[in-house]
C-alpha cells in the first residue's frame, strides 16, 4: 500500500494487488494477472513473522506444501505444478540487487534467501516463476514496526523494484546483443 502511494519511476506502469492466502486462489489469480497485464516483471511481497530484514528470495519451490491455507485447504499433491521442476530461479540477479540497494544507504537491511518457506509465499512465487519463465521476484518483509515503519518499507521496496528493473533491462540488453552477432 505504501509503495502504491510512492509509485515508481515515470516509465513504469505499477499495478498493485492483494493476493489472498489461499492455494486455489493463487493458482487461478497469478496466471490471470500475467495474461491480463503481460508485465515485464512481477514482484510479490509477503510478510514473514520471522523476518528481521527485507529479504530477496532467489527461487521458488514446487513441493512440500503441507500447511493449511486461510480456507483450511492444502493441495493433495502438496505441490504447485505437477511435473514442474523442483525449483525455479528468478532471472533477476538478487545478489546484484541486494548489493546495489545496500549501497544506497537506506535505513533498512536487505538480505538474500533461497527458501521462501513452503507456504503461500513460496507457493505464489513458484506459481509466478513457472508462469513467467523466471520473470518474477519475491520480497519478504518483517511485520510493520518490527523493526521498520511502513514508510521505510515502502521506500525500500521502491528502491528494490527500481534496481530489479535496472538489472533486468541490463541483462536483456546483453542477451539482445549476443543474438545480433
Amino acid at each position: 500500500q505504501e509503495l502504491e502511494k510512492l509509485g515508481l519511476r515515470d516509465d513504469v506502469d505499477l499495478h498493485v494487488y492483494e493476493v489472498p492466502v489461499e492455494y486455489q486462489t493463487v493458482q487461478r489469480l497469478i496466471p490471470a494477472l500475467w495474461k491480463k497485464h503481460s508485465p515485464q516483471l512481477v514482484v510479490h511481497v509477503g510478510v514473514s513473522g520471522m523476518a528481521t530484514t527485507v529479504t530477496l528470495e532467489k527461487c521458488g519451490h514446487n513441493v512440500g506444501y503441507k500447511g493449511l491455507d486461510n480456507c483450511r485447504f492444502c493441495p493433495g499433491s502438496q505441490c504447485c505444478v505437477e511435473g514442474g521442476p523442483e525449483c525455479i530461479d528468478s532471472v533477476i540477479d538478487m545478489d546484484a540487487v541486494c548489493a546495489r540497494v545496500s549501497a544506497l544507504g537506506l535505513d533498512v537491511t536487505v538480505t538474500i534467501s533461497q527458501d521462501a518457506g513452503r507456504y503461500l509465499c513460496d507457493f505464489t512465487y513458484y506459481t509466478s516463476l513457472y508462469q513467467s519463465r523466471g520473470r518474477s521476484a519475491f520480497v519478504h518483509v518483517p511485520p510493520l514496526g518490527k523493526p521498520y515503519t511502513a514508510q521505510q518499507l515502502g521506500r525500500a521496496l521502491q528502491a528494490i523494484i527500481e534496481e530489479m528493473l535496472e538489472v533486468l533491462e541490463h541483462s536483456e540488453d546483453k542477451i539482445n546483443c549476443q543474438h545480433e552477432h
